[in-house]
């Protein structure tokens, strides 16, 4: 299937869902992650949810990485430049939502992409293969490339897998593991 359509798809799909069915799903999701081999590393990268496009609620994830006493990166996008700054997440940052309503840092203490070990992707869908397919603008594929190619990229879905995303574009970066509220898919 097209990217195109997948977004069309799985935004009408997403759409659907309940206030409680995205809490319940988001956390049978973090609870899936804890079966992963990642809780050795010190720095994760976490997107913080845009509540209006129904996307899967960190807030579970932020509180196992919390409780396990771990680095939080979280992320500001500059649609000018198509690059995301990376910011510490201490107990003095200050989130705001931008135009978009993404939710992010306003300023803070800036950490490098090559210090970043394990990233939590946001996407609409996924395919067999590890392709994903997010709201098109570049943002997580642009960070990945530039990030230590031993970084562990993990998307997080409400769905499973489709067969095959056939438009995937040589700049497209791949998942290691997709995570959804069934199962853990390792590519």
């Amino acid at each position: 299937m097209l990217k195109a359509e997948l977004r069309k798809k799985y935004k009408k799909l997403r759409n659907a869902l309940s206030i409680n069915q995205i809490d319940d799903l988001s956390i049978a999701i973090a609870n899936q992650l804890l079966k992963l081999p990642i809780w050795e590393h010190a720095f994760y990268h976490v997107f913080l949810a845009i509540e209006e496009q129904k996307e899967v609620n960190t807030d579970y994830i932020l509180n196992i990485l919390s409780g396990k006493d771990k680095h939080i990166v979280i992320s500001k996008s500059d649609f000018e430049t198509g690059l995301m700054t990376n910011f510490l997440l201490t107990d003095n940052t200050v989130i705001k939502k931008n135009s978009y309503n993404i939710p992010e840092p306003v300023d803070g203490i800036e950490i490098s992409n090559d210090k970043i070990e394990v990233v939590f992707i946001p996407l609409l869908a996924f395919d067999e293969q590890g392709n994903r397919v997010g709201y098109g603008k570049g943002f997580y594929d642009r960070f990945l490339a530039n990030c230590k190619p031993e970084t562990i990229k993990i998307g997080l879905s409400f769905f499973e897998a489709e067969n095959e995303i056939t438009d995937i574009f040589e700049s497209d970066v791949k998942l290691n593991y997709c995570v959804t509220p069934e199962m853990v898919y390792k590519f």
